[in-house]
């Protein structure tokens, strides 16, 4: 046992240790070709321990990790509290709009420069001007993506301390960038770089994190990675109410890949993300030659996820189509050859599938790490895009959760192998007695099942065993569920309130779009429309 007392603890990058580690959905070798971390609380190897803050505050100066488990055993991480000093995600209030200006009150914990009419953002060891941005509405909790208004101005000028006014020309896109700007509003910006993470638990089990709180987390959020039995309970991923911050984490809270045994997630507070609140999946390799009847060349595809060990011997793959994602063989891992950083050589313990079955563009995956998965109890809040994306094969419960105004899905079940590829098909997901508060829109329905295929077919579908059951849906003109291409799908016992938008619904029908979907149970559902 390790205890600290209560009180501030303060960790600088340049005492920190710095080891080279490839980590999933960060950044690509363009991006940022120096892989190694800035880790502020590093364990290697450790065994049977319990860190305990007691509710003590962990404060991190500059660019960290802040936290990294690497071949760990039996861990608990208890009632600590981390946060950044300077997050990199800067934050800055709308206080005045005009025809072509706009004037911003930047954060106490944000500092900016004017530099030749351009408003730069500075901080530890960092500096940048361009990048996404987001804006938060306070009043009504929710977050959602915009142009860059401050790359966007004409100029830039310092009106008085942490005032800026920014200046737009009215031939270029300052009345666009301004439409629908409110005094009130807080502008997030960032540069867009996944160069950290927040904690990464890498060839770890049996770790727990309970009654933590990750109030800043820099480039990724909490990251699983080829870990095993991962328990998240009672976490307070927002900021800390003193700081009267928005913003908790620089992309997704919790991104879990290629992680096996049982994953839960319970009772946590997820607020003001700049990505997905849960992200948990495998990863798709592409098959790019054939060397020996038993072997097979793989290459990782997609820019930012690369060079982790992706296999180990004695691992179950299984070879998927990439236009159908339909499996047509299985094998299991002999010995692994690393090619580069991007390509290996799998030599299975029996015959690889014949040049000839092999189309172009087709995946392997590792079937071995993926995870039995429980989320429950959570609230999700100020999320710009997905509240839950979940990619498993294995059993699955999502319950209990309360998922408020995600501009994108609710919950998201995809898999591809052709964009981001992440990887592994559902087989039984159960998803009840949620609460959805005017999640997606038009275009995002508050359930997808979307399978990246070139075509959705019942006779070989991508996900199956899907249970949506006694959910409660709030939603003003986002259809509840829409699937491609499933099997065995229960839509049951739910109630829906629809707004009475002009596009509104008349009927529970005209709230579940299905397509190509085969065993479908639809019933007992209760539907209302909201009085004009």
């Amino acid at each position: 046992m390790l205890t600290c007392g209560p009180g501030r603890y303060d960790f600088y990058a340049g005492d920190a240790a710095r080891v080279p580690y490839f980590i999933t959905n960060t950044a690509s070798e363009t991006e940022n070709p120096d892989t190694t971390k800035t880790i502020g609380i590093y364990m290697k190897g450790v065994r049977d321990l319990t860190l305990d803050g007691q509710g003590a505050l962990f404060v991190f100066h500059g660019k960290q990790t802040m936290l990294a488990l690497d071949g760990c055993e039996r861990i608990a991480i208890r009632h600590v509290h981390l946060d950044y000093a300077e997050p990199t995600v800067t934050e800055a209030m709308v206080t005045g709009v005009g025809g072509d200006w706009i004037e911003l009150e930047v954060h106490r914990d944000s500092r900016c420069i004017v530099e030749d009419g351009k408003l730069i953002w500075i901080g530890e060891s960092w500096r940048f001007s361009e990048g996404p941005v987001q804006v938060c509405d306070p009043a009504s909790d929710a977050t959602w993506r915009i142009d860059n208004p401050i790359e966007a101005a004409s100029t830039a000028e310092t009106i008085g301390p942490r005032q800026v006014r920014l200046r737009y020309d009215a031939a270029a896109s300052g009345s666009k960038v301004l439409e629908g700007m409110k005094p009130g509003y807080v502008l997030q910006c960032r540069d867009g770089i996944r160069d950290q993470v927040g904690a990464f638990l890498l060839d770890s089990r049996d770790v727990i994190m309970d009654g933590v709180g990750m109030h800043f987390m820099h480039g990724l959020g909490i990251v699983g990675q080829y870990s095993e039995n991962l328990t998240f309970a009672r976490m307070e991923l927002a900021p800390r109410p003193e700081t009267g911050r928005t913003v908790a984490a620089f992309a997704d809270c919790i991104h879990l890949m290629g992680c096996k045994g049982r994953i839960e997630i319970a009772d946590s507070r997820f607020a003001g993300a700049h990505d997905d609140a849960i992200n948990i999946h495998g990863t798709y390799l592409q098959i790019v030659g054939r060397p020996a009847p038993d072997a097979v060349e793989v290459r990782f595809m997609h820019p930012q996820s690369y060079g982790f060990e992706a296999f180990r011997p004695g691992d179950e793959i299984e070879f998927a189509r990439r236009r159908s994602l339909a499996a047509f063989g299985t094998g299991k891992v002999r010995s692994v050859e690393r090619i580069d950083d991007r390509s290996l050589r799998l030599t299975l313990e029996a015959l690889a599938p014949a040049a000839e079955d092999i189309e172009p563009g087709d995946v392997v995956e590792n079937v071995t790490w993926t995870p039995e998965v429980r989320i429950a109890g959570n609230r999700f809040a100020r999320i710009p895009t997905r509240g839950i994306l979940i990619s498993t094969r294995r059993k699955a419960a999502i319950e209990g959760n309360t998922f408020e105004r995600m501009r994108m899905n609710a919950i998201l079940i995809e898999g591809d192998a052709s964009s981001w590829y992440e990887s592994g098909p559902v087989h039984d997901l159960t998803i009840r007695d949620n609460r959805f508060v005017e999640c997606g829109d038009a275009g995002f329905p508050v359930i997808a099942i979307a399978p990246a295929v070139d075509e959705p077919d019942a006779s070989r579908p991508v996900h199956r065993h899907i249970r949506i059951e006694r959910n409660l849906f709030e939603t003003k003109d986002a259809v509840a569920l829409k699937a491609n291409g499933a099997a065995d799908l229960t839509f049951a016992e739910n109630e829906i309130r629809a707004a009475a938008v002009p596009n509104g619904f008349g009927a529970i029908e005209e709230t579940i779009r299905l397509t190509a979907c085969a065993g479908t149970d639809v019933r007992a559902n209760r539907f209302f429309v909201a009085e004009a």
